[in-house]
């Protein structure tokens, strides 16, 4: 089944910009911000939260940084507006990082204070291992500032990870745990399939134990188990952690967990940079594009039904 992900994942280019569309549609809200709160709205009406991202990772230049940034105050507006259940994601390279640290600062700092004087939340998403050690340090310099409406991402199969949990434990962070997608040496990522599950695990269990509120980000059914029995073991509130999903992945079991009493998440992104999100994305982890082509042909060859 690798191997036909990987080939998947190498036809994808030569693929027509058209079938990519109807492919990742359900995976992407669309290209404006109207698209994404007719996605919210109807999450909001299933009884699940939302997170809109603005997608644009491949900036080149401040002005692009700073469109981003600003895109922001529309999503903002709408929520108000439409009063939907939905906070943001941001990432920094959106935000102009490869660009100078001082440019990502200043978009930052302005998103998550135009959040806070609407009474919302930003996550910082975590990204490729160069980015690392700034995301974090910019997480904290916001939190020293007293900006409390700013959380972060946490990737259990970086070996750091648990370093980095516990240089954090004097902020209690909100903090969004994820497996991690990007493609990392071995010497900075776990690549065994078990041991990236167990540092999950550990990260998790430490979290919960010292008072942090937890998105447990994650469609690998053993691992919600896993946060199921952690979250009762250490006595929390549904109102203390959250699940996560992205868009269009395992909705059923989304379903399920609401139904069970838990609150979820569901990441929204929407943006012109669509292609290049579904590309990237796809390239990033060859095991989607595999779900993807199964869930697609499920859907669109008659007698199929989809289920796997």
């Amino acid at each position: 089944m690798a191997l036909l992900d990987r080939a998947i994942v190498s036809a994808l280019p030569a693929v027509p910009k058209p079938i990519v569309r109807r492919i990742s549609q359900r995976y992407i809200a669309g290209e404006h911000v109207e698209d994404a709160c007719r996605v919210v709205k109807e999450l909001n009406a299933a009884g699940k939260m939302a997170t809109i991202d603005v997608l644009g990772e491949e900036i080149t230049t401040p002005e692009e940084a700073r469109h981003i940034a600003y895109s922001y105050d529309d999503v903002f507006r709408a929520i108000d507006e439409q009063g939907l259940d939905s906070n943001v994601s941001v990432k920094l390279t959106g935000l102009g990082l490869k660009l100078g640290r001082d440019v990502a600062r200043q978009n930052l700092e302005r998103t998550v204070r135009g959040a806070a004087e609407r009474g919302n939340f930003v996550r910082i998403d975590m990204e490729d291992s160069s980015c690392t050690d700034d995301t974090l340090a910019l997480y904290r310099e916001l939190r020293e500032e007293g900006l409390e409406n700013v959380g972060i991402v946490l990737q259990a199969y970086l070996r750091r990870t648990l370093d980095d949990l516990a240089s954090l434990a004097d902020l209690t962070p909100n903090v969004r745990l994820c497996k991690g997608i990007y493609v990392e040496p071995l010497k900075v990522a776990y690549h065994d399939f078990d041991q990236v599950r167990a540092n999950f695990v550990r990260a998790l269990d430490a979290l919960v134990e010292g008072g942090s509120y937890v998105g447990i980000a994650t469609h690998d059914e053993w691992l919600l188990q896993e946060g199921v029995r952690l979250v009762r073991k250490h006595r929390r509130t549904a109102e203390q952690y959250e699940f996560q999903m992205l868009l269009g992945v395992r909705p059923e079991r989304a379903d399920e967990l609401v139904a069970e009493g838990h609150r979820l998440r569901i990441y929204v992104p929407y943006g012109e940079e669509w292609y290049a999100y579904s590309l990237r994305r796809l390239q990033e982890n060859p095991k989607i594009a595999g779900y993807i082509a199964s869930d697609t042909l499920g859907r669109l060859l008659p007698g199929r039904n989809g289920r796997r």
